[in-house]
């Protein structure tokens, strides 16, 4: 049994998610691989720059905290 592969939706038609289809403006294959390109190199350079130690710090206090909320441990302090 073979299967029926959809057809591509013509240039400028865009699915949203109730699977209409809306027509309109649209960004051809070359504007969606600039935009791309371009996000990808600031994703990169954010990426590079790591994760400051204070937020590191935090990060592990709220583990702790978890911790021991999963064992039980009632701090009253708040």
């Amino acid at each position: 049994m073979r299967e029926r592969k959809q057809a591509l939706p013509p240039e400028g038609t865009v699915r949203v998610r109730s699977n209409s289809v809306r027509t309109g403006p649209a960004l051809n294959r070359d504007i969606q691989t600039k935009i791309g390109q371009q996000l990808r190199a600031i994703y990169d350079d954010v990426v590079d720059q790591g994760v400051p130690d204070r937020f590191v710090e935090l990060l592990r206090n709220l583990d702790r905290e978890k911790d021991k909320g999963e064992r039980g441990d009632k701090d009253c302090s708040e």
